[in-house]
């Protein structure tokens, strides 16, 4: 072993002659060990001091083992790559940052420069974009890739078109293949390697890595690791298009459930007031409607069954019905018989028990100067009426919820409201939002008949807003079901 290690030492060798450079070094430097490279192996040693004042050198093969050790090394650096740019890219849903984040986390771990080139998700513009980091440019720079970049790049046209093709490093690059999406100052590339981007609804774009003359080429862990990275890069777009296709259907939802402005009403001041389940879409499964007649307003607030999206989209179903219906009906009791026909009578819906509690009125002038409401009621709780004295009293109205039953049953009571008086229309998430040291009592009617009692005689908007923040302080935070509010009030003569 001792002679394939070290052939130039032989017995009687003087070791500081400089056979072994390393050895020798160590030995005039009186130090007791060296690491270093001969005749194309590691080699390690170490002096041993014997008796009679001289020394054993020990000396060993690490070839095979630095080589483990640098192979793990490198994967270590390549898996914390990997989970660094995971990290990245799944934080920003928006399109144009994730492909921003694509493009410069692998420079310059991976390439002196990145190009992500990708079509935009426009309908109608097929033109494919390009976006490209250097190292040392502030920040990516991007613009529209022409024929001749897509044609010239060895595999671009095939990862845009969805091929799944591996990637490979394209070796003797001319500047002016390049020229277009490079810096200026970048130089001639020395090697480069486009990767596709795939994802599940299709290719996502592709990656090209340039690295430049002098540093080595794209090896096979290089290759496979860049490869990773694009696969990751690719579903991280498509989730961020998909997202973004999401948020503009939900916008587009939104701006047509969020709750109306109320119109002008003669002889009647209004206010609504409005908290959704959840506070991302601000929209749920409660609602509030006014609309204008000959004789005065028609009033809704209604609480269809679940939340979220799925309670949003009966309650576009609800409202537009409504729409609908009092084009041809405006008494109470019918348009409410009529609404439960028109959605018991809906596709599915018996399978989805899809229905909703509703009180629904209309306001007349009355002889006194007041108002004379009709109320039909749907299961909806009574709504509660504060009178110019400051009590509080409860307008029975009962009913059966709307789009349950075929054969549902329903009633209409009438409530004279005096100039200043209010009629209160809510759901059952304010009495049921549970709050208060241990968050879990409810809200219940009795405090919000103790609220309605000491902003008697204030305008309809100042009762709404008191009672929103009296339950939002109740709720502390904490999660609750849809809410909302309708507010008539005889207005005064004055």
């Amino acid at each position: 072993m001792a002679g394939q290690l070290l052939p130039e030492l032989t017995p009687g060798t003087d070791l500081t002659r400089g056979t072994v450079p390393a050895l020798t070094r160590a030995v005039t430097g009186d130090t007791a060990t060296f690491d270093a490279e001969h005749r194309g192996r590691r080699l390690r040693g170490v002096c041993r001091p014997l008796a009679g004042g001289g020394c054993a050198w020990y000396v060993r093969d690490v070839t095979d083992e630095h080589a483990r050790t640098d192979a793990l090394l490198a994967e270590r650096s390549r898996t914390a790559f990997l989970a660094r740019a995971g990290s990245r890219l799944g934080l920003s849903l928006h399109r144009e940052q994730t492909l921003r984040s694509a493009v410069t986390l692998p420079v310059p771990y991976l390439a002196d420069a990145a190009l992500v080139v990708h079509r935009p998700p426009q309908p109608g513009e097929d033109v494919p974009h390009w976006l490209r980091y250097a190292d040392g440019d502030p920040a990516p720079v991007g613009g529209i890739a022409d024929p001749e970049l897509t044609g010239a790049v060895p595999g671009l046209v095939e990862a845009l078109s969805g091929a799944t093709t591996d990637p490979s490093p394209w070796l003797d690059a001319e500047l002016a293949d390049l020229d277009a999406v490079l810096p200026p100052e970048f130089g001639r590339p020395g090697t480069v390697l486009t990767s596709p981007m795939p994802s599940a609804g299709g290719p996502a774009g592709a990656l090209i890595l340039v690295r430049r003359v002098g540093r080595p080429g794209f090896d096979q862990r290089d290759i496979e690791l860049a490869r990773e990275f694009a696969a990751r890069a690719g579903s991280a777009v498509a989730a961020a298009e998909l997202y973004g296709e999401q948020a503009h259907l939900a916008r587009v939802l939104q701006h047509s459930l969020l709750p109306p402005e109320l119109p002008p009403v003669p002889g009647v001041t209004l206010a609504g007031g409005y908290r959704s389940a959840g506070d991302s879409l601000r929209i749920g499964g409660d609602f509030y409607e006014v609309f204008r007649t000959a004789t005065g307003a028609l009033f809704a607030l209604g609480d269809v069954c679940g939340k979220g999206v799925g309670a949003a989209v009966l309650t576009g179903r609800v409202r537009q019905s409504l729409q609908t219906l009092r084009l041809v009906e405006q008494r109470p009791r019918e348009l409410v018989t009529l609404l439960n026909r028109a959605l018991f009578d809906s596709p599915d819906a018996a399978r989805r028990s899809q229905f909703t509690t509703l009180l629904l009125g209309t306001t007349e002038p009355g002889d006194d100067g007041g108002l004379r409401v009709r109320i039909a009621g749907g299961g909806h709780p009574s709504p509660l009426v504060v009178r110019a004295d400051g009590s509080i009293v409860e307008a029975r109205v009962g009913g059966m919820p709307i789009g349950a039953f075929a054969s549902a049953t329903f009633v209409e009571v009438e409530i004279r409201l005096a100039p200043g008086e209010l009629l209160l229309a809510y759901t059952d998430g304010v009495t049921e939002a549970r709050g208060g040291a241990a968050a879990v009592e409810m809200f219940g009617e009795q405090r919000l008949r103790q609220a309605l009692a000491a902003v008697a005689g204030l305008p309809p908007a100042a009762v709404i807003d008191w009672l929103l923040q009296l339950v939002d302080e109740w709720l502390d935070g904490e999660s609750h079901d849809d809410i909302a509010m309708l507010a008539v009030r005889a207005a005064d003569p004055a």
